[in-house]
């Protein structure tokens, strides 16, 4: 809960995140048919026109919950009665991993913020944190990821493996707070890693804005610690090999009506999901209905994994205005951090001592 205590512009930037997509609506499935008598919007130039405020809020996860085994869809059946328990007064829009829950019982138990555990004293997320459209199930899909077809990201090879264990060997011995560099980047407000590229669902402020000239497209995502991200689409090279920075080096372009962007050239302070500095990531964004874009992301290293994976995110049309997401909590607060972690140790020591 370190970095979501924020401005009060920013909390009350949560009552702004109102989706088209009502409940009740159809969600994307494998059956849902296009409205055939829907047209593009378009550009003076004729490519299609993203722009607005777009949300990818969901309780949908990254990886599809063990317990589903094979299961890629969930039935409509099922789908309305999850959809029925997400969105009830009272659900906490934080509790992300309630979907890995088999037993429904125990689901309700976790998303009732009126019955929290009595040490929890962070405030009632479901009051400063819901929607006006709740957040829900934007997908039939039990997960995010729809290759490889067990909806799980891949296995890291031996190569992101060893990685992991010299990062833990050069670390050594010392404790989590033993100095600034060893405390997470999210904390100090530097990295998110759902910023992207590639774009995954933020645990709130998960507004997307989408701006758009003939030959750049930007996009401006509501919690986010980096500039907004712009994209050359005039065929400009990529920046030198030597230049690595936390969100990559974007350019895009068109094939047909689907807007493309291929980000390479990431730091090695990123490793978003154990990933090298040779990740290479391609997006694709698609206009299917005034309301909707259909977003897609295949991500490949081969040095973290041993074949490329893939996932879809529904971005669904809702209100602006954004708010600026000015965090530095944990950044300001190292100081503090790391003195009260000094006189833990000290007060240690001393009952050592006796």
């Amino acid at each position: 809960m370190h970095h979501r205590l924020r401005t009060a512009a920013a909390v009350l930037a949560i009552g702004a995140l109102a989706p088209v997509l009502a409940f009740g609506q159809t969600p994307s499935s494998p059956d849902a048919a296009a409205d055939p008598n829907w047209q593009m919007p378009r550009l003076a130039n004729g490519h299609p026109d993203l722009q607005g405020y777009w949300t990818t809020q969901t309780f949908t996860p990254m990886e599809r919950p063990e317990y589903l085994g094979d299961q890629a869809f969930y039935t409509e059946e099922e789908w309305a009665q999850l959809q029925a328990q997400l969105t009830v007064d009272g659900a906490d829009p934080l509790a992300r991993d309630v979907i890995n829950l088999a037993d429904p019982a125990e689901r309700a138990r976790v998303l009732d913020q009126t019955h929290r555990d009595e040490t929890y004293v962070h405030y009632d997320n479901a009051i400063w944190l819901a929607t006006r459209v709740p957040k829900g199930l934007s997908t039939r899909r039990t997960s995010l990821i729809t290759d490889p077809p067990d909806g799980r990201i891949p296995a890291l090879n031996a190569e992101a493996v060893a990685r992991a264990e010299a990062r833990r060997a050069a670390r050594g011995d010392r404790g989590a707070f033993d100095g600034y560099e060893l405390r997470p980047q999210s904390e100090r407000c530097i990295y998110y890693d759902y910023n992207g590229p590639p774009l995954q669902p933020p645990s709130y402020n998960d507004i997307h804005q989408i701006f758009q000239t003939p030959d750049h497209v930007v996009i401006f995502t509501e919690q986010n610690n980096h500039a907004p991200r712009i994209v050359p689409l005039d065929g400009r090279p990529a920046i030198p090999e030597q230049i690595r920075q936390y969100p990559g080096d974007s350019r895009g372009h068109w094939e047909g009506d689907t807007l493309v962007i291929e980000s390479s050239h990431f730091n090695d302070q990123s490793a978003w999901e154990g990933s090298s500095r040779g990740l290479k990531v391609v997006e694709r964004f698609t206009r299917v209905a005034d309301d909707r874009i259909h977003y897609t992301f295949t991500v490949e290293d081969p040095a973290t994994w041993d074949r490329p994976w893939s996932a879809e995110i529904p971005m669904m049309a809702t209100d602006g205005p954004m708010y600026e997401y000015a965090c530095h909590a944990g950044n300001h607060d190292i100081r503090h951090i790391l003195e009260v972690y000094r006189n833990i140790e000290r007060q240690g020591d001393a009952n050592d001592a006796k």
